[in-house]
């Protein structure tokens, strides 16, 4: 009869009569590493074909095979309200912007730049250019728990002093 002794590591083995080792306990060390070897390389396969996925994805886009624009690069680039000063300065320059967002893709692409662009930065270029681009800004001032442009307050408090000068007739 065999029984199964508990060693000191933890390792269930068996054991027969005499105390030895049962040839089952190595046969089942070997199927262990055998189990082992398979999932390491299982593993290598799946490393290797996701590298393989990324290569191909990059000689895509080099190939040309999926179209990228030069804007899509700059835009991918764009920061906060950049894309806003894009669409500005494509609706005002229609002839120059498609020139200065080639270049930028370009300088983009070669990793000169590799920080966000933000809008600030976007007009910066567009105006050193000579392209002065116009945003349509607006300044909102808290009246009364709510916001209102700055045009607004101006107007409200210009029609409250026409309406204290009324009353006054003038007087001080």
């Amino acid at each position: 009869m065999s029984a199964t002794a508990h060693a000191g590591n933890g390792s269930s083995r068996r054991r027969n009569n005499n105390g030895d080792d049962d040839d089952d306990s190595i046969e089942s060390d070997a199927e262990l590493e055998r189990l082992k070897a398979k999932r390491l390389a299982e593993m290598q396969k799946n490393l290797s074909a996701q590298k393989q996925q990324q290569a191909d994805a990059k000689s895509k886009t080099h190939d040309g095979s999926t179209k990228v624009t030069p804007r899509d690069v700059l835009v991918s680039s764009l920061g906060f309200r950049g894309m806003e000063v894009l669409q500005c300065a494509e609706a005002q320059y229609p002839r120059e912007a498609p020139l200065v967002v080639g270049q930028l893709a370009d300088i983009i692409r070669t990793e000169q730049i590799t920080e966000r662009i933000d809008g600030g930065q976007l007009l910066a270029v567009f105006r050193m250019l000579g392209l002065s681009v116009r945003i349509q800004t607006s300044i909102k001032v808290e009246k009364d728990g709510k916001l209102v442009s700055l045009s607004e307050k101006f107007k409200s408090k210009q029609s409250r002093s026409d309406d204290v000068d009324d009353n006054d007739n003038g007087k001080w």
